[in-house]
């Protein structure tokens, strides 16, 4: 996904003094070289042409749409743009930890909240026993990562400042449900099938694939630069090494994603990535994302 490598600390100058938590991890978007900038829906009736998705006015998005059954990408808009992660990135933060460390019993709580609930501390507890940026260089050369890097060499802690693409994540969804070890697999895909709607940092996750999608489904949401406490908060029960250059975080401008698979088997990977206009609530972004989550699954057939 990626052609261009980048320097992460080409980015310095762009961020904040903002935490490395899911509220405050800021977004991130660099500018797309071009290649699968088009929306592709693949060869159907032309009702999925004539369905296409509509991003709103002064967002950016991304979005993708893979079918396991036949290894096709039903539907392709940007592939390559290159997102900040926020939470998106505990995935690959579980499955390095899984796969350096096991599933040690007293590892098993912290797992399930970063990957149910997104849990941040949780996040920074394993971003640090990892060797942070290692962890995601480890997962890149694994998994065939193209667009995927660690966070700014400036801000090694902040997790949330990893770099990907709609891209890559479908290859980590493949990954993880075809590759990976048997038990890890189980146990990460277990708890994105128990994802709760709301974060622990209050934060209602239940926006994108959970809100437009019917289940089966197993989501790992991401949210950023919302502020750190919702203002309104959820109160509901549980339901490579590359790197790059000239990136533009977009820091001062939230950042929404919905990942995950849906369907029997896990039929799709759907995954949704945003960046919305600075000031943008987090009502009014979650409404937009899910509107477009729902286009985009419609427009796939």
């Amino acid at each position: 996904m990626l052609t261009s490598v980048v320097r992460a600390g080409a980015v310095a100058g762009l961020l904040l003094a903002v935490c490395a938590c899911e509220s405050g991890n800021g977004p991130a978007v660099a500018p797309s070289d071009g290649a699968g900038t088009e929306t592709r829906p693949s060869p159907r009736p032309s009702r999925s042409a004539a369905a296409a998705p509509r991003v709103p006015k002064g967002t950016l998005a991304s979005f993708v749409v893979f079918d396991r059954g036949t290894g096709r990408t039903l539907l392709s808009h940007r592939p390559r743009e290159v997102f900040r992660s926020a939470s998106v990135v505990k995935i690959l933060i579980a499955l390095d930890h899984l796969e350096r460390n096991g599933l040690r019993a007293a590892d098993r709580p912290l797992l399930q909240a970063m990957l149910r609930s997104s849990d941040d501390k949780a996040a920074t507890a394993f971003w640090k026993r990892g060797g942070q940026g290692e962890i995601v260089r480890r997962a890149a050369r694994r998994l065939g990562l193209t667009e995927t890097a660690p966070p700014p060499a400036d801000k090694p802690g902040f997790w949330g400042y990893t770099a990907l693409s709609a891209g890559d994540l479908v290859k980590t969804y493949r990954y993880l449900l075809d590759r990976a070890p048997r038990g890890h697999r189980d146990f990460v895909m277990g708890q994105l099938r128990r994802a709760t709607r709301c974060g622990t940092d209050r934060f209602d996750q239940s926006f994108g694939i959970p809100r437009a999608l019917p289940r089966p489904w197993a989501v790992k949401q991401g949210w950023s630069g919302f502020g750190l406490r919702p203002a309104e908060p959820c109160r509901a029960a549980a339901a490579s090494g590359a790197s790059f250059r000239n990136v533009d975080l977009g820091i001062g401008r939230p950042v929404l994603h919905t990942t995950g698979v849906v369907g029997g088997d896990d039929r799709r990977i759907v995954v949704v990535l945003t960046l919305h206009p600075a000031g943008t609530s987090f009502r009014t972004a979650t409404a937009r994302l899910t509107a477009l989550t729902r286009e985009v699954h419609r427009a796939a057939g």
